[in-house]
């Protein structure tokens, strides 16, 4: 029988998985499966020490679980209830809510305490640039607008400005 000890350098590392190996399937209930038990928590221990793996940040836990799992950004909006609203997370427009953290948790298991952790939006400055940019959109239109009520429709399609004319009856 396998003496139980701390894992504390590789070589006891493979030891114990050697010996997991070895135990691997017996019944439940009998003194080898509460080794198997102890010797999984010793490796699951050791492992995570010697071995950490860095907690990603809340969109990127998201992104990588949608990857792994063959998700795509309309399964994210169906739980979110909103398309404009999963596109906002994963582009870092807008934060997570509350309500959001809780459904991820919940739905989709990922950690809420991963989740809650702060990180970065996009830069503000590209988001308003994009406003300004729907700014000069929203002004072209008007001026457009104008021109045709002003001009009518003949005058701006010569012009190549507008695409429809108004019927007329």
């Amino acid at each position: 029988m396998y003496a139980i000890k701390p894992i504390r350098n590789d070589v006891d590392h493979e030891a114990a998985l050697a010996q997991v190996d070895r135990l691997w399937g017996v019944e439940t209930g009998t003194p080898e499966a509460d080794t198997l038990e102890v010797l999984a928590i010793l490796i699951d221990d050791y492992e995570k020490t010697r071995w950490p793996i860095d907690r990603l940040e809340p969109v990127d836990a998201i992104k990588a679980y949608m990857e792994m799992n063959g998700l795509s950004q309309a399964d994210l909006s169906k739980l979110f209830g909103s398309e404009s609203r999963a596109s906002e997370i994963l582009n870092r427009r807008r934060r997570l809510t509350v309500d959001m953290i809780a459904k991820l948790s919940k739905d989709w298991g990922l950690p809420a305490d991963w989740l809650v952790q702060p990180y970065e939006l996009a830069a503000k400055e590209s988001h308003e640039r994009q406003q300004s940019g729907k700014k000069l959109s929203r002004q072209r239109l008007m001026s457009l607008k104008r021109r045709r009520i002003q001009f009518g429709d003949r005058e701006a399609e010569k012009e190549g400005q507008l695409g429809t004319r108004k019927k007329t009856a």
